[in-house]
């Protein structure tokens, strides 16, 4: 990946679904930037390996992991807390850890896995972090979504997926929940230096999906041999949104290929988005303690 971006040097960055795939690519660029990198992961083992190789492939002594299963809500409290606790400022959080689940299964929380996983980990993290964002600005927020948003809405007679469930369509709601919730977020923050954007990576050619047991993992690696792109190409819009000048200023949009472009008809229901944004408050218990 050539570097197109301006420096990083200085800048503290938070990546979460980082020791592997785009998100292993995404940390390891803005370190080459010259940022501070926090990359986020639940294995302990492979985490500090990926620092490890980061700082070999950068030259960047200033890359370092913090540990968090980010489908637990108090894990994603601990991580906030040990943020803060080590700095006052955060200038790019990049919530990218995500997964398909194609048999339903619930968290420590009793939650439906996809949703709490791909969708209330961002919301619960950033609003967690939101103060520290806030005093450190300008300072970026990226959500990385996916084209699977398309054709899907938000069920939130069922959110939990409890009357019916398939993994597909679990996957294409939450995806269109990143959307809805990045496009709230940045009409929330109007005026406050801190954006909020998000973006399809594309169909890239990771070990995404194939924690589904063998058959999918058959199903998903034949796809991917013949049209998935690189990690290296599918984190390119990631790193772009999180150092390029050129969107220092904009917010509230969706990105493809390093350019704005249009999402599904239902992304844009603001009348969803804030009743989203109430349900995920009450489901994280932001509502009830006043954060």
């Amino acid at each position: 990946m050539t570097q197109q971006n301006g420096s990083m040097q200085g800048k503290i960055c938070l990546v979460t679904g980082a020791t592997a795939g785009i998100g292993e690519v995404t940390a390891r660029e803005l370190a080459r930037f010259g940022a501070h990198v926090i990359v986020v992961g639940r294995s302990r083992e492979k985490a500090a390996s990926t620092v490890n190789q980061i700082k070999q492939q950068t030259a960047n002594a200033n890359v370092e992991f913090m540990l968090a299963d980010l489908s637990s809500q108090r894990a994603i409290h601990q991580l906030a807390e040990q943020f803060k606790q080590q700095y006052n400022r955060l200038d790019v959080l990049l919530n990218n850890a995500g997964a398909l689940f194609m048999q339903r299964q619930e968290t420590v929380d009793g939650l439906e896995m996809t949703f709490a996983l791909n969708h209330l980990s961002y919301f619960l993290l950033t609003n967690l972090l939101l103060d520290t964002l806030k005093a450190s600005a300008p300072a970026r927020i990226i959500n990385v979504a996916s084209d699977a948003h398309q054709g899907s809405v938000i069920h939130f007679d069922d959110l939990q997926g409890r009357q019916k469930y398939r993994g597909f369509s679990a996957y294409s709601q939450s995806k269109l929940a990143n959307i809805l919730f990045t496009y709230e977020l940045a009409r929330r923050l109007a005026g406050t230096q801190v954006t909020a954007n998000t973006l399809h990576p594309g169909f890239v050619a990771s070990n995404f999906a194939t924690n589904n047991g063998w058959f999918y993992d058959k199903i998903f690696r034949f796809v991917a041999k013949y049209i998935a792109i690189s990690p290296e190409q599918g984190a390119r819009t990631s790193v772009y949104l999180a150092s390029s000048p050129e969107v220092a200023n904009v917010s509230g949009k969706y990105f493809v290929k390093q350019k704005a472009a249009t999402s599904s008809r239902a992304s844009y229901d603001e009348a969803a988005a804030q009743r989203l944004w109430q349900v995920s408050e009450v489901l994280t218990g932001l509502a009830s303690s006043g954060a």
